[in-house]
């Protein structure tokens, strides 16, 4: 197959890397494929690598909607002949449906759709156009059976719509690193053997509520608890997540790392990983933590329930009920129960998240549609 993947831009987030993912290792299995952005932000376009015959580049779109950029892309629809576009999200969609109009050529759309948040009214708006791409599009692939429900009940549906979900690469995300190992890499980042350090992993916007662990951290640290907050990303939120660490008294016990090519050296250093999200899907951040053996605390958002049993593999709490975030982390004092819950987590991305089995069903999918 000839595809091409078309990403609103190739900003740290993920639905950029799961695009990217997919080109890369679908590119390994023989495919041509090839990357394309609409908005000039690419913190993450080192992590393309096409092989041979394979392309990336941007359309440099200079507002929402940029007649010239759409033009682009329908030029590169005529060169290329695409046996397929997948889009990620429906902004991406929208710019494949009015190229592929303006270019006249008959090339099947597949939108692959990672959010669950229904917003304002200004987007509630651009759903409607989104809703009309979405109807022509030959194939919408949601994450999560939570998340299909929902956009189907809200007439974000496609002709065919399918659950893949999200997997990560089990083999890197593996914690191999020996007691003494994580003892440097905790002392490197300025903390002692009796610290509980608290990660959390992901663009800092505020849907991801990294707020919240905060004001975990200060209770529990009023409570005698030497609770360490790493917050691994960076983003909008970080002047106002600065802030408020600043009015709790913990700025010095708050660490943001900023973007990392490779978070896997600070997810080693964490003994708990939490999700404070209000709105998810299924977090690929919480599918690196687990593979990592990092027992997880998730707000129960999105299709979290296809990815934990609470007791079993991790924790869950009620989105924005700080007191059930630091009932959990108070249970997770526990040595013994971090690391058998971080044992079933690895376990369980093993079995059903693997980054090879999505590969796989999105190539099938992918045959089938271009058939």
């Amino acid at each position: 197959m000839r595809l091409q993947f078309l990403t609103g831009s190739l900003a740290c987030g993920g639905a950029e890397s799961h695009a990217i993912t997919l080109a890369n290792r679908l590119a390994e299995r023989g495919h041509e494929c090839h990357t394309v952005w609409v908005k000039p932000e690419d913190a993450l376009r080192s992590r393309v690598r096409l092989r041979t015959g394979g392309t990336a580049f941007c359309l440099d779109a200079a507002r929402y909607l940029d007649v010239r950029a759409v033009g682009r892309l329908a030029d590169s629809l005529r060169r290329q002949r695409p046996s397929a576009v997948i889009a990620a999200n429906p902004y991406a969609l929208m710019y494949a449906s009015l190229a592929r109009a303006r270019a006249g050529v008959a090339v099947p759309l597949v939108v692959t759709y990672h959010s669950t948040r229904w917003p304002g009214l200004k987007e509630q708006a651009k759903l409607l156009a989104y809703r009309l791409c979405m109807w022509a599009a030959e194939c919408a692939v949601f994450v999560c059976e939570y998340q299909r429900r929902y956009c189907l009940r809200r007439g974000l549906r496609s002709r065919r719509n399918a659950v893949i979900h999200n997997g990560i690469d089990v083999q890197r995300f593996r914690d191999g690193a020996r007691p003494e190992e994580r003892r440097a890499l905790r002392a490197a980042l300025g903390y002692a053997d009796g610290d509980y350090v608290l990660g959390v992993a992901g663009g800092l916007r505020p849907e991801k509520n990294q707020v919240q662990l905060l004001e975990a951290a200060a209770q529990l640290r009023q409570r005698g608890i030497a609770a360490r907050a790493l917050l691994i990303g960076d983003g909008v939120a970080r002047a106002a997540i600065e802030a408020r660490a600043r009015a709790l008294g913990i700025a010095a016990h708050v660490t943001i790392s900023g973007f990392r090519e490779d978070i896997r050296p600070l997810l080693t250093a964490c003994d708990v990983v939490c999700v404070c999200s209000i709105t998810e899907a299924l977090s690929l951040a919480a599918l690196e933590a687990m593979s990592m053996g990092r027992p997880l605390v998730h707000s129960h958002v999105g299709g979290v329930a296809e990815l934990i049993e609470p007791g079993r593999n991790g924790l869950l709490f009620a989105a924005r009920d700080t007191a059930g975030l630091i009932a959990a982390l108070l249970r997770l004092t526990d040595a013994g129960l971090r690391a058998r819950l971080g044992r079933e987590a690895r376990l369980t991305v093993e079995s059903r998240f693997a980054q090879e089995r999505m590969v796989e069903r999105y190539e099938e999918l992918l045959l089938e549609v271009c058939r």
